[in-house]
């Protein structure tokens, strides 16, 4: 499976952007996917999942603002991000279990 992710891009603080990325290759619903984010100088860390059911989950920082939702005929999984801070900044990573994983896109938050 390749992953193809895009929507990154410069935002202001407060404003919103959706980052998309693509599987090439066999999906079912049955896949985790999901989005991790790397910023500079720190590790990569989860910021959420969809799993069997597309049921959701994200991390604390980012509950109320970010939504992942994904389209499986497209074989496409969504990062809604609103009300962006500069703390979002990072390079943003899509990921389908059990281990395949998007080139990144980068998010960078400032005004």
């Amino acid at each position: 499976v390749q992953l193809q992710a895009s929507g990154g891009g410069l935002v202001q603080p407060g404003g919103s952007l959706r980052l998309s990325c693509e599987a090439f290759g066999t999906i079912t619903s049955s896949y985790v996917m999901g989005w991790y984010r790397q910023a500079p100088g720190k590790q990569r860390e989860l910021v959420g999942v969809i799993a069997t059911g597309d049921t959701t989950k994200v991390v604390d920082s980012v509950k109320g603002r970010f939504t992942i939702s994904r389209d499986i005929a497209k074989k496409t999984v969504y990062l809604q991000m609103n009300d962006l801070k500069p703390e979002d900044t990072a390079v943003y990573y899509c990921y389908v279990g059990p281990d395949y994983w998007g080139s990144g896109t980068q998010v960078t938050v400032s005004s």
